[in-house]
């Protein structure tokens, strides 16, 4: 059975769904209020009884739930500190918590150690063999962990866990034939299952078959089974090697050539690659031939007309998702970026206000109105408005900038403007991430040789696969005056395919743009030489 073209518009609508949301921050949940009621019975119970191991055993499990290490950490040791001899079942399953515990805060070799005594309670316990033996595998004790996953095939024959990890362990000892051949085998006895293909990707990754572990994620999402977390990886892998995902989503649309979703995938990654040429065909398909109708997709078609500034082109299809959905406050703020690409500030904040109606919490719409606001001169509400962003995204050093540019330049308050740019040097963020943006805020403070010091160094130690780094660096070398460095960085990052032609030509915003260079004849030359990337 080709599995690849069985798709229902429910799983196309999870898939949207996570691409459009990409990660959910998660909710501590220790707030909801039966949970809190709980904590408090607990805490009232261990009171009274300090040395009450149950309680601590439920608690720590509770905070265990909840992602709270440290606590469920503590109450889990007062749990084993005090629960008594007798009570073997309670401390093999404590010991089983601490483990899981260490295990994820990466403490293998604490983990190991709780593993190896609960299975002197339960020796052939299937599960916590199988976590002994990824512990061994994670601590680079091959061969106690190949003696493991063997022990596990001896309690199951059938054990897809066991070959995987066979398969691992066969890829460490450089014996590719025989890792291909236990994760052969586990896909054979599990061939629907969208786990085993996960697992199975995970191998061939390590074997260094992008395009083999690729296929796989592909077959995972086919079976309608742990779709995000296959998703999530084929997105992840096309960060790190975006030939092989886009061939294997190009192989895949080969086989079902009618499957949306494979052509809705392969645009949203090359769009966020810059490819908003690859991308829009592959949106554009979906809506011409209707594989499934969905306004989202006209929202993915705008903002790549957006970034190659097809203005107008945009304006339709934003107008056309606005018009399909009441849950639009995010396209309002695209079509706001799109009016303010168009010279109609006045416009674009009507846009903004709107969004904001409908979501007052949206940071990107406060940030484009404060920035419509910017272009219409109202400095002072724009800064409260850049002020509002930085508290909604603390460690978001682009709203920093913005605020601290127009505190500098139309506000003339340079002292309160350096205090930003300092905070921006400052941020827990990595320096060697362009993104950081440490490079600029030294640029304000006048700092230039760091600033330049700060790109050098990212340049030297960074692989660029999309032009970006080149693009940023464009920009510093822009400000800095020096204009061969910025058109040398503006070819390569051209080269690599950095398709933003709105930064390129509009972009003025702070300091972080090419705009000194706009008007050089070979930043012209080079618009035209690379103009196939735009069209």
């Amino acid at each position: 059975m080709n599995t690849l073209k069985y798709f229902s518009k429910y799983q196309i609508l999870i898939f949207i769904l996570f691409i459009s949301v990409y990660q959910l921050n998660a909710q501590d949940g220790l707030d909801n209020p039966i949970t809190k009621a709980m904590m408090k019975v607990y805490q009232q119970q261990l009171d009274e009884d300090p040395q009450d191991y149950e309680t601590y055993f439920k608690r720590a499990n509770e905070y265990y739930n909840h992602n709270q290490y440290a606590k469920a950490l503590t109450d889990i040791n007062n749990a084993l500190k005090y629960v008594p001899t007798t009570e073997i079942d309670l401390k093999y399953q404590s010991l089983c918590l601490r483990a899981s515990i260490y295990e994820v805060t990466e403490n293998y070799e604490k983990a190991l150690n709780d593993l190896n005594n609960a299975l002197q309670i339960e020796p052939n316990s299937y599960s916590v063999i199988y976590r002994k033996a990824n512990a061994e595998y994670l601590l680079m004790k091959y061969d106690e962990a190949k003696a493991d996953y063997q022990r596990m095939l001896r309690l199951n024959n059938r054990s897809i866990e066991a070959l995987i990890g066979l398969s691992r362990i066969a890829v460490n000892e450089k014996n590719l034939g025989l890792a291909n051949e236990y994760a052969d085998n586990a896909v054979a006895l599990a061939p629907t299952e969208a786990t085993v293909y996960l697992r199975r990707a995970s191998v061939r990754k390590l074997m260094g078959n992008n395009t083999g572990a690729v296929d796989d994620l592909i077959l995972a999402l086919s079976t309608g089974k742990e779709t995000t977390k296959a998703l999530q990886e084929l997105v992840d892998m096309g960060n790190t090697d975006y030939n092989a995902v886009m061939t294997g989503l190009s192989n895949a649309i080969r086989q079902a050539p009618k499957v949306g979703m494979y052509y809705y995938i392969r645009g949203t990654i090359a769009k966020a690659h810059y490819n908003y040429v690859a991308a829009m065909a592959d949106f554009k398909k979906i809506i011409n031939e209707n594989l499934y109708n969905y306004h989202g997709i006209h929202r993915e078609l705008a903002e790549c007309q957006y970034c190659l500034g097809k203005y107008d082109e945009a304006i339709y299809d934003i107008n056309y998702a606005i018009n399909a959905t009441s849950e639009n406050s995010e396209y309002y703020v695209i079509k706001a970026k799109i009016l303010r690409a168009l010279g109609q500030a006045k416009e674009g904040l009507e846009c903004c206000n709107i969004a904001l109606t409908k979501n007052p919490n949206l940071t990107e719409a406060i940030s484009i109105k404060g920035l419509c606001l910017t272009d219409l001169g109202d400095y002072e509400q724009a800064v409260i408005l850049f002020g509002e962003a930085t508290l909604n995204e603390a460690n978001n050093p682009y709203y920093y900038m913005l605020r601290a540019n127009i505190i500098e330049k139309h506000l003339k308050q340079e002292e309160n403007a350096n205090t930003i740019y300092e905070r921006i040097i400052d941020m827990d963020n990595n320096p060697n991430d362009v993104k950081s943006l440490k490079g600029f805020a030294l640029l304000a403070l006048k700092r230039n040789n760091i600033a330049k010091n700060w790109i050098e160094n990212i340049l030297s130690t960074t692989t660029d696969n999309d032009g970006i780094v080149y693009y940023y660096a464009a920009c510093l070398y822009s400000q800095l005056g020096n204009i061969d460095k910025a058109i040398e960085c503006m070819k390569v990052s051209l080269q690599k395919g950095y398709a933003n032609y709105y930064d390129w030509t509009l972009n003025s915003d702070t300091n972080i743009n090419i705009a000194p260079i706009r008007e050089n004849k070979q930043f012209h030359e080079l618009l035209s030489q690379y103009s196939l990337i735009f069209k």
